[in-house]
């Protein structure tokens, strides 16, 4: 036996190759494989080329198809092959077409139980479909699907599966387009509305009660260029397909998470005892002919109606006129001319099933909606545009003429928004649910932002820069400047923005949210300026300037006069330092609050007097209230005090050079005065002045 042409497992008639399997098992080897195989099998439509896939794909031999014969039955029955080099053991199942000419129109209970056979013995199921037919009843396997469902849980314990659809003769649609329209429609009209269904509602045993579908299939999608014209971009893709298979059954592969896999030796049988239940089933009656009639012509009246509307002159002059901006009438004109072609779809399949055309027509309208909806969104964001702008400019106008901004904001808010409704009404789609809330809340958002904007620049002008002059000046009192000036501004902002936003009708929740956002936006200001002003070589320029300042002053303001006394220098340069560290102190944290803190007596008695052992290790202030934020850690103001220090040493020097010399100055006027003896006063102040401008 050849092992990639395989054999027939189910004839044409349903009888099961007992023999035939037998002889299959022993020549591959199949049973020696244990728990590491997998089985892949492929359904679809007749002459769809499924042995062509099959065979690229697993390097099968199965019979194909004769396109210069004509398309007809190929593959009847069920065959069975053995996949070339691919592990794990995978046993590949090509099946009879569906919907074939040769079995009849009225003879589809054969598909049915190949179909259930497929689902219930393989690991993966192929689902081989033409890319145009995505979204037809038939095309897609509804009908044949729903059936089975009803009867597969019933039937046989599940265990997970992949459906992988593979779409064929993929051409420019972009496949991931293709992919959302397969999934959504599996999603829409598949899973939910058939598996979801019969899946919850047939009769089931009590340990799969209430089991949610996705615990018994996985789905995947791929598509594949034409064979006939693409030959070596499909056996490129399907390379790419084959390496899918390699591995399948471990973590991560196609069938990575199936449970329960009973060992390839009991393949026969459980092959043989699957389909004697299947054939037994009575469960797999026939769809009535009626639903399948109406399910294909509704689809292609659907089909006409749609593309009538997209091509109707009306419609595509509708169309481009709006994208310069909005069109008046447009919800009307357009809701008619949707009802024209609704109306013609209605009157055209009055006679077929009710059920299916009610849902062909629900199927037209959301489609030709998606056909409008772009159209619709450019309107409603030309009006929404063309509002913001007209707030902008009206407050703007209210504001020059001299109104107050609350009554200002007020008149221009309301005018907009009732402007924009009025808009949206006469855009409005009569046949869609839409609504313009998207729309409506960003020109609520962008008025209420305009308003922030305006109050948080109040603010920023209101502190930035005299935040800025109280933290250069260094004051004592410096914190309680800047909270009561942050009280007062942001306070009056914050009321001033309460009696506006009445004007947005804003739940009380709202409103507090926006005023903890000034705040939020004040104190973010305090805190960057603070920051920006402990920067490290800024707070040393400010210490070194009020040390200069303080320290020349006292030390140069001794009267030419008092040069007999003694200054002390000592005690000047102490509360120059004193001055200077207050700085240091000042800028160590940002006081939020009015709680007293010991910063300064900390420094003081570190840096200066040296009686506290080293509590500047640290990279907090324990001295502080919970609410301060730190801005120059114990440790910093360590190091920039002792930057200050080398800084200003030879400052101090120089001063005691002078120091020095005034001494020696004293000393030689005093041994003048007494050479002098009687001299008359005026020789000597002379001599005085003389020995002052010599020093």
């Amino acid at each position: 036996m050849t092992m990639e042409q395989g054999m027939q497992l189910i004839d044409g008639n349903g009888n099961f190759n007992v023999d035939g399997l037998k002889d299959f098992m022993t020549a591959t080897e199949f049973a020696q494989s244990g728990l590491s195989y997998a089985i892949v099998a492929i359904i679809g439509s007749q002459s769809s080329g499924k042995s062509t896939l099959m065979n690229q794909t697993f390097h099968t031999n199965f019979e194909e198809m004769d396109a210069y014969n004509g398309r007809g039955q190929t593959t009847k029955g069920i065959w069975i092959a053995k996949c070339s080099d691919i592990d794990p053991f995978t046993i590949a199942m090509d099946f009879e077409g569906t919907d074939s000419n040769q079995r009849g129109e009225d003879d589809t209970v054969f598909e049915k139980q190949s179909t259930l056979f497929a689902l219930a013995i393989a690991d993966v199921v192929l689902i081989n479909m033409w890319y145009k037919d995505i979204g037809l009843e038939n095309a897609a396997s509804r009908p044949l699907l729903k059936t089975v469902f009803q009867v597969m849980k019933r039937l046989f314990k599940p265990r997970k599966k992949t459906l992988l659809f593979v779409i064929r003769d993929h051409s420019k649609t972009p496949l991931e387009y293709l992919k959302t329209a397969l999934l959504e429609d599996i999603e829409k009209h598949f899973l939910r509305s058939y598996f979801l269904q019969i899946w919850a509602a047939v009769a089931e045993p009590e340990t799969l009660s209430g089991a949610p579908l996705r615990e018994f299939f996985n789905v995947e999608i791929t598509a594949l260029p034409s064979y006939e014209y693409q030959e070596e971009k499909f056996k490129e893709q399907v390379a790419q397909l084959r390496q899918r298979f390699v591995h399948s059954i471990y973590p991560g592969g196609l069938v990575g998470d199936r449970q329960e896999v009973e060992p390839a030796s009991g393949f026969p049988l459980r092959a043989e005892e699957i389909w004697k239940k299947i054939k037994d089933n009575r469960d797999l009656d026939l769809p009535a002919v009626k639903v399948m009639v109406a399910t294909v012509r509704c689809e292609e009246i659907a089909d006409e109606k749609l593309k009538c509307f997209t091509t109707d002159e009306d419609w595509l002059e509708m169309k481009e006129a709006v994208q310069d901006g909005p069109v008046s009438g447009f919800g009307g004109a357009v809701s008619s001319i949707l009802e024209t072609y609704l109306s013609e779809y209605d009157r055209e399949v009055v006679y077929f099933d009710q059920e299916v055309r009610n849902a062909k027509r629900r199927l037209l309208l959301s489609n030709a909606l998606m056909v409008v909806r772009d159209a619709y969104d450019t309107m409603l964001m030309h009006l929404y545009s063309n509002k913001v702008n007209k707030f902008k400019t009206s407050l703007e106008q209210s504001l020059n003429e001299g109104k107050e901004y609350v009554a200002a904001i007020h008149l221009c808010s309301q005018s907009c928004m009732r402007e924009f409704d009025q808009g949206y009404e006469d855009a409005a789609i009569q046949q869609s649910e839409w609504n313009a809330s998207k729309f409506r809340e960003k020109l609520f958002c962008d008025m209420l932002s305009e308003m922030m904007a305006k109050y948080k620049k109040q603010i920023t002008l209101a502190l930035a820069k005299r935040v800025e002059s109280l933290l250069e000046a260094g004051e004592r009192d410096t914190w309680a400047s800047i909270r009561n000036l942050f009280k007062c501004n942001t306070e009056a902002a914050v009321s001033e923005f309460s009696d506006a936003a009445v004007s947005f009708n804003l739940h009380s929740s709202e409103i507090d949210t926006k005023l903890q956002h000034l705040r939020e936006h004040a104190r973010n200001l305090l805190e960057m300026k603070a920051r920006e002003a402990a920067d490290a070589g800024r707070v040393l320029k400010r210490m070194k300037d009020r040390f200069s300042k303080d320290f020349n002053h006292d030390e140069n303001s001794i009267s030419w006069y008092n040069w007999t006394e003694e200054i002390n220098l000592d005690e000047i340069e102490r509360n120059a330092l004193s001055e200077s560290l207050r700085i240091l102190s000042i800028m160590a944290a940002i006081r939020f609050d009015e709680m007293p803190d010991q910063i300064e007596n900390v420094l003081y008695s570190s840096l200066m007097d040296g009686t506290v052992l080293d509590p500047l290790a640290s990279d907090t202030w324990e001295e502080v209230s919970p609410k301060a934020t730190t801005l120059l850690k114990p440790e910093d103001c360590k190091s920039l005090w002792m930057n200050f220090i080398e800084e200003i040493k030879p400052m101090v020097t120089r001063a005691r050079s002078r120091q020095d010399g005034r001494r020696k100055t004293r000393e030689g006027l005093a041994a003048a005065v007494a050479g002098i003896g009687a001299v008359g006063s005026a020789a000597v102040l002379t001599v005085i002045g003389s020995l002052m401008r010599r020093r």
